[in-house]
């Protein structure tokens, strides 16, 4: 399968990648490396993405920017970035890759726990998710050629040690689990679905 992975720079993205690179032909794309360089917040940049790529049978997203900080003090700009970056930009991989992508292929996008499991600082990320999640169910219904659309939605990871202050007394995701929930996305049968690793 020739698999795309957008966010293959990143901790998640570089893990997956070196994963299914065993088997599979990997797209790396990252806005600052990889095999082919995109900034997800612009359609321009992600048309050209796939202008790169052509034909492929799996996207993978593990891209989505998104404001970290407290509501109390939060701007219309900040609150945007999430809503341009996790959101806008992992539904465009999908507006634009559908045209691209061939019969019987899948979209994995990245939600999070915090839509259900809300922490402070988070609020922002935590309506991007809320709103994949939502936009991948609905888009199920209506992808045609037998394309199949998922969210992975992971608590925080086993190797984001930053983050851990963040989520006191949440045990992290290991990243084998966390490889396994978008393995079930990428492989199996399922679409419309988020799926929790555990």
């Amino acid at each position: 399968m020739k698999i795309v992975i957008v966010g293959a720079t990143g901790t998640m993205g570089k893990y997956l990648a070196g994963a299914f690179e065993k088997d599979h032909e990997i797209v790396r794309v990252g806005s600052s490396g990889g095999d082919i360089r995109a900034d997800i917040t612009s359609l321009k940049s992600i048309e050209h993405l796939f202008e790169e790529v052509g034909s492929f049978d799996a996207l993978i997203s593990t891209a989505g920017p998104s404001y970290v900080g407290p509501w109390n003090s939060m701007t219309d700009k900040e609150f945007r970035k999430g809503l341009e970056g996790k959101l806008m930009g992992q539904i465009n991989l999908v507006l634009v890759g559908q045209r691209y992508i061939n019969a019987g292929g899948s979209f994995t996008l990245i939600a999070g726990a915090l839509t259900t499991d809300p922490q402070r600082n988070f609020a922002n990320a935590a309506a991007a998710n809320g709103a994949i999640e939502a936009f991948v169910r609905a888009a199920a219904i209506e992808l045609d050629k037998g394309i199949r659309i998922n969210a992975v939605s992971p608590t925080v990871i086993e190797d984001s040690p930053q983050y851990f202050p963040y989520f006191p007394g949440e045990v992290p995701v290991t990243m084998r689990a966390l490889e396994y929930g978008f393995r079930k996305s990428v492989f199996g049968a399922a679409t419309g679905q988020v799926i929790t690793p555990r």
